[in-house]
């Protein structure tokens, strides 16, 4: 195969935790019947709440076919790249097993948000049940050199205000606010989604509401603009990086010789998938081995509820900008270069412009 796949997860392979029934005809028609991948395929999700080996596992359970955790891309495999931050004291916000994941990714002096609210309990005010009753000193000897976003919190206000503490204190929370220390300490976000879809009938809040919040507060509080070391997760151009090198581990584990020339990238959502696909032509297919191409499916995010158009030109207009503060709006960015009803139709058609006959 001269061509891989990118799949989103959420909206195109199941909705909440309900397979969407295309799904799994699309993957019959991926493998052999050894149930090894005809072209390689990676999984790159915005979710960031597990370890890549469970997202694998839920994967193959789901799909019928093996699936492993080297072709699974969650929105923070990146941060494996970002080794200068490894050795240092992060604060890491979000849910599921924040500490392995931080562990896996490289990071080894993690600090959970619920581990700063004990030691720091007087930090923690806006929930009056949880307000300490006897004020005790706790010893705390972690000083956060940096604050790791990997997804949307539980407690939003508790996330929100130490996270706000730390910044304004320059990794010391507990002191009173120095507004002079700017810019603040480094902040590294994944998964940028303002909404995704689960089966509730219209989408739900994702980590970018969240990340809305937080540089709100921050600049309500300051006057100034939240900064951000790194964005990834997708439209962020590391994404799609890293997901170009995956493609192509595959192909030289599997001894493929032909050289990948083109990633389709199959997603639900206009304001990341199709968005990210499009930035990576645009900006750096130039630069790189393979073009990028989008494919749009109509069981997520992005529902239509018509037809699907002949002609996807006349299809998408977007007033309202979704994406993140820090990326540029441009209609051109937002306009797939094909719509299809589910996955399984995107397969087909991938395969049919490609002629590859499995």
């Amino acid at each position: 195969p001269s061509f891989g796949f990118l799949f989103d997860i959420d909206g195109v392979l199941v909705r909440g935790k309900t397979p969407i029934p295309a799904a799994k005809t699309a993957f019959q028609k991926l493998v052999n019947s050894q149930g090894q991948f005809l072209v390689p395929v990676v999984f790159v999700t915005n979710a960031g709440n597990c370890l890549r080996q469970k997202k694998a596992e839920q994967l193959s359970h789901l799909l019928g076919v093996p699936i492993s955790q080297d072709q699974v891309m969650m929105s923070h495999s990146p941060l494996r790249m970002f080794k200068h931050y490894h050795e240092k004291c992060v604060l890491v916000s979000g849910q599921g097993p924040l500490l392995d994941i931080a562990q896996d990714l490289g990071f080894c002096q993690p600090i959970t948000i619920d581990t700063l609210r004990e030691k720091r309990p007087l930090l923690d005010a806006v929930d009056h049940d949880r307000r300490p009753n006897i004020l005790v000193s706790v010893d705390f000897c972690f000083k956060p050199l940096s604050v790791v976003l990997f997804g949307e919190p539980v407690r939003w206000e508790t996330s929100l205000q130490l996270i706000i503490d730390v910044l304004l204190t320059s990794g010391y929370p507990g002191n009173p606010y120095d507004q002079e220390n700017y810019p603040h300490i480094p902040v590294l976000a994944c998964n940028m989604d303002l909404m995704w879809v689960a089966e509730a009938q219209s989408p739900r809040f994702g980590h970018g509401t969240f990340m809305v919040c937080l540089e709100n507060i921050y600049k309500k509080i300051t006057g100034k603009e939240l900064k951000y070391e790194a964005l990834m997760g997708k439209p962020s151009r590391l994404t799609y990086q890293y997901a170009e090198h995956l493609i192509r581990a595959q192909a030289l584990q599997r001894s493929w010789e032909q050289p990948i020339q083109t990633l389709y990238a199959v997603g639900d959502n206009l304001m990341t998938d199709v968005y990210g696909a499009n930035l990576w032509e645009n900006e750096l297919a130039s630069a790189a081995a393979a073009h990028c191409r989008s494919v749009l499916v109509c069981t997520g995010v992005y529902n239509p509820h018509t037809e699907v158009p002949l002609d996807t030109r006349d299809s998408i207009t977007e007033t309202v900008f979704h994406g993140h503060r820090d990326f540029r709006f441009d209609p051109g960015l937002v306009e797939p270069d094909h719509i299809v009803p589910d996955v399984d139709a995107a397969v087909d058609l991938v395969f049919q412009l490609e002629n590859f006959a499995p």
